[in-house]
């Protein structure tokens, strides 16, 4: 890795939660988190072959993970109990890092469907922006795009502060059809307005 590649912690933590980068030691939990909320995420996910699920499809995935993770060109982070640090239930993945005039990085996030209504997304989702926004990673901007429909999930934007920069129509492939995504963004306060990247 580059001297001048951020450096994202390979863990954070939170109250209740212990976030995890990608590593081959988390096969066993990814494989059984994404295949026991397989059904969960259907209707906001692209559509995926039925070799996506196998446990070598994960580990290879995961193995891309951590060599993205390093290089700083995605962070992801697998949400892990305090008190069961090898169950997965949730995961934040923070891609298409964009340095340059942008500092930018594009969010996305889902949940295990028996964490749900706990407020477990909104811990994770603030432990890994305030790493995108810290010094380790230093972002200017963090994008997210959601379904209108899913007001859940806007909800969690809304209370961490994101704001609604507009709607992308026929954005994404989700569940049979072109979606349309609502745009929110959420800007690094630290970050001056007239502050060079």
């Amino acid at each position: 890795m580059s001297p001048k590649t951020p450096a994202a912690a390979p863990e954070l933590r939170s109250a209740r939660l212990l976030l995890r980068a990608p590593s081959l030691a988390l096969t066993a939990a990814v494989h059984d988190y994404q295949l026991r909320n397989r059904a969960h995420f259907a209707p906001w996910d692209p559509p995926y072959p039925p070799a996506f699920f196998t446990p070598e499809s994960v580990a290879e995935r995961l193995r891309q993970g951590e060599q993205a993770f390093a290089a700083g060109a995605a962070y992801r982070y697998w949400f892990c109990p305090l008190e069961q640090p090898d169950r997965v239930i949730g995961q934040a993945h923070l891609s298409q890092v964009a340095r340059g005039p942008f500092q930018n990085t594009m969010l996305g996030y889902s949940l295990d469907e028996q964490a749900v209504g706990r407020g477990l997304m909104q811990e994770g989702l603030r432990a890994a922006i305030d790493e995108m926004f810290g010094p380790a990673v230093r972002l200017h901007r963090i994008q997210a795009a959601v379904r209108p429909e899913n007001a859940r999930s806007r909800a969690v934007l809304q209370a961490l502060g994101f704001a609604q920069e507009g709607l992308s129509r026929r954005y994404l492939f989700i569940d049979g059809a072109w979606r349309d995504h609502e745009v929110y963004a959420l800007l690094n306060p630290a970050w001056p307005q007239d502050l060079a990247p």
